[in-house]
């Protein structure tokens, strides 16, 4: 008899599937307060953590869970145990590994290294999905693929919350873009896609992770970084520095011959990231710096010509640097993120193109689409400017820059920024406030911003006399600022 056991409210949601699932309806279900957590877990379809209702929705294909304030966990299990893939315990074509936790999105390349890895390490596959806001269209049928290309298992975690607001909201606080453009989407999410990965390998037992990164790109430095600081024992294997596959072609025969399902689904021209904070795209045309992108390319974002020919004001709520209100609604972290990006698409806020320098060294022409994030950003350095002082703010920008390098390089768990952070957090803990935006065909200007810890004082900025501030003194400020330049021009002139 399967059980429904409740688990702490404070931990990750974990269903453990050990029935064939077109059973799950058959079993009765109890709560029970003491559960211990399982090795495995399977999470899909709720949008967000957060999201409104306590339910438990169980069908034939999908668990769903929702909670009002804190989560409801779960553990599913049964003593009819189902058939699983057995490691091959001989040696593979090039050496032997237990079990490999893959990072796994369905695709035809994650499908193909799931035999690909059974074949040259010898090894059980767990495959790996995180869901931080890439829609769940990119969930649909995952576990069926995973299975149907090897793999024992799939474990899907909703990594939402914690994205926004362990990665994303110390970026903003930091104030941290990538030259001069970038948001930092894609470089904010690998390493707590990879975080997850580690916990899961220890979970499973597995001696080794796996990933889908080309060796051209950053993101195999980001994960693997990640890999080193959290547990430096585990194995890693990139198949794409390792195999003879080239490209979509190879890749395709390969999976035939090893009878593995090639997913019909429709190839992008693009290559295409997306998460909660941001959508990318690069490849075919793009890959021309001199080609304009088409205007059917962009999907979270309607063309700045075709917004509302009317303005939309947004307020946006800060506290120590972080945000917490959107027009004085409270949310959470995924939430507010979320909410904003529904906003700023419909006016076309947020479209970035630029030429960027891969950390490999190579440089490459990417499109990003970040409404939510452009919000935020404008929103975060207004209230710094009624908050934060020259000196501090300089100082901060600099840092912000040093703050950006690091995430684009995978260095999120580098002492460095941890140290950054620190400093970051310190400074803004007055930068609480509110601040006006006005979001109008792609553009982003500020109507407002007060807060209760402002240094700006009118009866100083003020053109009218005063008390705290005497004009007269300016003379000698001027006098003792500008002597420097003075001796220089009199050594000059010979005076």
């Amino acid at each position: 008899m399967a059980q429904l056991k409740a688990l702490s409210p404070y931990s990750s949601l974990n269903l453990t599937f050990h029935g064939p699932k077109r059973d799950v309806l058959q079993h009765n279900f109890k709560v029970s307060s003491n559960a211990k957590p399982t090795i495995s877990l399977l999470r899909l379809g709720a949008k967000r953590s957060d999201l409104q209702g306590d339910e438990l929705v169980v069908n034939a294909r999908d668990i769903i869970r929702t909670s009002r304030s804190k989560a409801i966990q779960a553990v599913l299990s049964s003593d009819t145990e189902v058939e699983t893939h057995e490691a091959t315990k001989r040696k593979g074509l090039r050496g032997h590994l237990n079990k490999v936790v893959l990072a796994y999105s369905g695709g035809l390349d994650t499908s193909v290294i799931v035999p690909w890895l059974r074949e040259n390490y010898g090894c059980e596959v767990v495959c790996f999905t995180a869901d931080v806001g890439q829609g769940l269209k990119e969930l649909e049928g995952l576990e069926e693929k995973a299975k149907a290309s090897g793999a024992c298992q799939l474990v899907v975690k909703d990594l939402q919350e914690e994205f926004v607001k362990d990665y994303i909201f110390p970026c903003l606080r930091a104030g941290a873009i990538y030259e001069r453009k970038y948001l930092l989407g894609t470089s904010m999410a690998r390493p707590v896609i990879a975080k997850a990965m580690v916990d899961v390998a220890k979970e499973v037992g597995a001696d080794a992770v796996a990933h889908g990164c080309t060796g051209k790109g950053n993101d195999q430095v980001r994960f693997e970084l990640t890999f080193f600081a959290l547990n430096p024992e585990l194995n890693v294997v990139a198949p794409w520095r390792e195999w003879d596959i080239k490209g979509r072609e190879d890749a395709i025969e390969y999976a035939k011959k090893h009878n593995v399902p090639v997913p019909v689904t429709k190839k992008s021209i693009y290559s295409r990231d997306r998460n909660l904070w941001h959508l990318s795209h690069e490849g075919d045309i793009l890959e021309d710096p001199t080609n304009e992108p088409k205007k059917d390319m962009y999907m979270m974002s309607v063309d700045p010509e075709d917004a509302p020919n009317q303005p939309e004001y947004v307020e946006i709520g800060i506290e120590s640097g972080i945000p917490v209100s959107v027009n004085g609604k409270k949310l959470s972290p995924a939430s507010l993120l979320s909410e904003l990006n529904d906003i700023g698409g419909r006016h076309g806020v947020g479209r970035i193109d630029m030429v960027e320098n891969r950390l490999v060294g190579m440089k490459s022409r990417g499109v990003y689409e970040t409404p939510g994030g452009t919000i935020l950003y404008s929103a975060a350095r207004e209230l710094e400017s009624l908050t934060l002082d020259r000196e501090t703010m300089q100082v901060k920008d600099s840092l912000a820059l040093k703050y950006a390098e690091l995430v684009y390089a995978g260095r999120w768990f580098d002492p460095l920024r941890e140290s950054m952070d620190a400093f970051m957090e310190k400074i803004t803990e007055k930068t609480t406030g509110s601040v006006t935006l006005k979001l109008y065909k792609g553009s982003v200007s500020v109507t407002s911003r007060t807060s209760p810890y402002s240094l700006y004082r009118q009866d100083i900025s003020s053109f009218e006399s005063g008390k705290i501030y005497d004009q007269a003194d300016a003379a000698g400020f001027i006098r003792l600022y500008g002597l420097p330049i003075k001796v220089r021009a009199m050594l000059e002139k010979g005076i």
